[in-house]
């Protein structure tokens, strides 16, 4: 009789580099740890990214999803007799999110996958767990197991914020009463020039490291509901009824400092509900720290669409604790986000830590967002086309490279009084002010989308891609947000900015509809007039010897189609 379990087999697109830093002292073997095991869904998730799919699709429940697209009882069987058998403990089984939790020993975790796990430190002082090399799985788990997740807890993601140095926040025009209109959500203001640089031209740039922005010459900052008046978004609607997930990685907030930073827009505080995920919670410390990217994502979000729920999921970064707080926000039944904001991520592929096997779950998660009728945002980065890599190549980040998420990039602002003079591509290198990422993915396809639309060769392999990002809107450090981080005014930007912004809008936007845009792509790429080109500026990292994409009529893979007039945006959703 064939012995169960005999024959291990390589578990698909799981390899991994080593990861950067240095080996330290030798892994305690004995000690426990989790695994996150992604499962193949019931049936094939529906080809939204096919038109024919696309135009006969009705969004699903979040119930419905689960009876038809959870993990099948006999695949989450077969899964738990091989863990019984490792002497693994099963601590959760989520067939709607076709996750199921192990838990046991790094040594019989090492056994069951066949790895050698180690503990490293790297050169921010770091400590974690990691791996090389491939996963190993009975074969009787092949075509079922479609990931491992924890065994490798280097850190994955960086937050797309950046503070302006050495500026602290100033309360802008109309503040005390939130600007105009703030309570109703603000109104419109007269078409800016699109794309024009008229007054002042184009100031000299700067390059900024990490989250702080080497000072240029800075206008003051703007509160969320002169953001909604500049962009035009619907009036009379705030969010009521509506939920916007975030996703966190670190950091937390004070409810002092959102309750403070509304009393100065003269709105109520809102309601902003923390949820841990894997042991990740509420921490805030400082406002040097992450802090400033969980405030500046409330505060948006929640200053554009003040009446929403604002659900914030607190992870670790890890890969593990990222895919396990995104799922629970798109499979939340309590409270039920119709929006999802995501402000971390890293270069796609292996130059961001990202293996295929990883790449894929993510996307699947986001694919089934779209499916239950859930925009998943997400911030194209602050690196410009380098996205921090530093390898003479050019990058997008992800997850906005994922062709289910809507990618939000970066411009620089200037108005005059409640005019827009001008927008053009934020870029402020060098010599330190950020930059904002785009460009075409060498992992992703060109989605059918984007076919018509005019998206660049890749500048890597001269290939078609998936082109980042979407949109754009207001990310320029100097042309920024006054955010109220830990007691202190600050003035931030980065594209960390955009995805809140638009996670705003598209919560205005379902209250005044009655039901979720959801998978907002095609519509978008359909109605390109709704949003303002932008024609001027690129996001050349010239201080990393790295191309870029440059910006010109039409669709550019460094602000896409261009800003969205949010009344413009409604009216085709």
């Amino acid at each position: 009789m064939k012995k169960k379990y005999a024959k291990l087999v390589v578990l698909a697109g799981s390899k991994r580099s080593a990861p950067p830093g240095k080996l330290t002292k030798k892994i305690r073997s004995a000690e426990l740890m989790d695994v996150t095991v992604k499962l193949k869904a019931g049936k094939p998730l529906p080809d939204l990214l096919n038109p024919a799919v696309q135009k006969e699709f009705k969004p699903l429940s979040r119930e419905t999803f689960a009876e038809q697209y959870g993990a099948s009882s006999s695949d989450v069987a077969e899964l738990v007799a091989y863990a019984q058998h490792a002497g693994l403990t099963v601590a959760k089984i989520e067939a709607s999110k076709r996750t199921v939790t192990l838990r046991g020993t790094i040594a019989q975790m090492e056994k069951a996958f066949q790895v050698r796990l180690s503990q490293y430190k790297d050169s921010t002082g770091c400590e974690f767990r990691g791996r090389q090399g491939e996963i190993r799985i009975p074969a009787e788990l092949e075509g079922i197991v479609e990931g491992v997740f924890g065994l490798d807890t280097r850190p994955i993601a960086t937050p797309k914020f950046k503070v302006l140095k050495g500026k602290k926040g100033k309360v802008g025009k109309g503040a005390k009463d939130g600007g105009r209109d703030a309570k109703s959500g603000g109104r419109g203001v007269k078409d800016g020039k699109a794309g024009k640089d008229a007054k002042g031209g184009r100031r000299e740039n700067s390059r900024m490291t990490g989250t702080v922005a080497a000072t240029a010459t800075a206008t003051p900052p703007y509160f969320p509901t002169q953001i909604a008046e500049l962009y035009n978004f619907p009036t009379g609607v705030t969010g009521k009824g509506q939920c916007i997930g975030i996703i966190e990685l670190g950091g937390g907030y004070e409810t002092a400092d959102i309750s403070n930073y509304f009393q100065q827009m003269g709105l109520p505080a809102p309601n902003v509900v923390a949820i841990s995920i894997d042991g990740g919670h509420n921490s805030p410390t400082n406002a040097n720290s992450a802090d400033g990217e969980v405030l500046l994502d409330i505060e948006v979000a929640a200053g554009i669409a003040p009446d929403a729920t604002i659900a914030v999921y607190f992870a670790g970064n890890t890969n593990q604790a990222f895919l396990d707080a995104i799922n629970t926000a798109i499979h939340d039944t309590q409270n039920n986000p119709s929006v999802i904001s995501i402000s971390w991520g890293s270069a796609e592929g292996t130059a961001g830590g990202w293996t295929t096997s990883s790449l894929n779950a993510f996307n699947e998660s986001f694919q089934a967002a779209a499916t239950m009728g859930i925009t998943v945002c997400a911030a194209a980065g602050d690196d410009g086309s380098n996205d921090n890599v530093n390898d003479q190549k050019v990058h997008v980040d992800f997850p906005a490279s994922s062709p289910y998420v809507l990618a939000c990039g970066g411009t620089k602002l200037t108005t005059s009084g409640d005019t827009i003079d001008s927008e053009i591509v934020w870029n402020e290198d060098p010599p330190g002010g950020g930059a904002t990422g785009g460009g075409v993915s060498d992992v992703f396809p060109l989605p059918s989308y984007q076919a018509g639309a005019g998206v660049p060769l890749s500048l890597n392999t001269k290939k078609t891609g998936r082109g980042v990002p979407d949109i754009a809107a207001d990310a320029d450090p100097n042309t920024g947000y006054t955010i109220l981080v830990d007691g202190e005014q600050m003035q931030i930007g980065g594209t960390s900015a955009v995805a809140p912004m638009m996670a705003g809008l598209l919560a205005r936007i379902n209250q005044q509809k009655g039901k979720p845009a959801g998978f907002i792509h095609p519509v978008l790429y359909a109605n390109p007039s709704v949003c303002r080109d932008i024609t001027q500026g690129n996001n050349i990292t010239v201080t990393k010897g790295t191309g870029g994409y440059t910006a010109g009529p039409g669709y550019d893979a460094c602000s896409g189609l261009g800003v969205p007039d949010g009344i413009k945006l409604m009216n085709v959703l």
